[in-house]
């Protein structure tokens, strides 16, 4: 039995159908948050996954001027103009966002940062709210206290958005050994 289009798009992240979006991973606030050096680790594994699959790319910074911007580990990898910088704290609250987010054309976004219980989870699911698939990368966010992570994931799945990890972000936009990317991602796993 195979699946049908729809369904398959449902299931799995395609490179060709996905977005990336790094919510406020910034100067001031990754300090404070709990495994921090795990959601930066991550957090960039992806950026660079995306960038050798060609998956779209953007980043919310919420109040720079207060927090300071994207952390330089992820600037160095981002053009200013793929920066979007918020007041509220769902950046689909936003209609500038909204437009750019549009403008990207896809109908998967793939969420990783911080807080995962205010920007994150707020940003995500005003996505869904939008009609996007959204999937949150349980192991590239968090928050400053690790119980604020975990009720995230469960709100998040029950509100539709797909808990995932990194290795499967990478693994699903490879979709097969064969791909020409599989040796260069596959080191960023290991």
């Amino acid at each position: 039995m195979t699946l049908d289009s729809k369904a398959r798009s449902a299931a799995l992240m395609r490179a060709a159908q996905s977005a990336l979006l790094l919510v406020d991973i910034q100067e001031r606030l990754l300090p404070a948050i709990a495994a921090q050096d795990r959601v930066l680790a991550n957090a960039s594994r992806l950026l660079v996954g995306a960038r050798r699959l060609e998956v779209p790319v953007m980043a919310t910074e919420h109040c720079p001027q207060a927090i300071g911007g994207s952390v330089p580990a992820l600037r160095q990898g981002l053009a200013p103009k793929e920066v979007y910088r918020k007041t509220h704290f769902s950046a689909a609250e936003e209609p500038a966002f909204v437009a750019r987010v549009a403008a990207v054309g896809r109908r998967q976004w793939i969420l990783a940062g911080t807080e995962a219980h205010v920007c994150l989870l707020q940003t995500a699911l005003g996505l869904r709210a939008l009609d996007y698939e959204v999937f949150v990368v349980g192991d590239a966010m968090g928050s400053r206290v690790e119980a604020n992570h975990q009720a995230a994931l469960v709100r998040l799945q029950a509100a539709g958005c797909i808990p995932v990890t990194t290795e499967m972000v990478l693994f699903e936009w490879l979709h097969h050994a064969g791909n020409a990317a599989f040796k260069e991602v596959l080191g960023l796993i290991k």
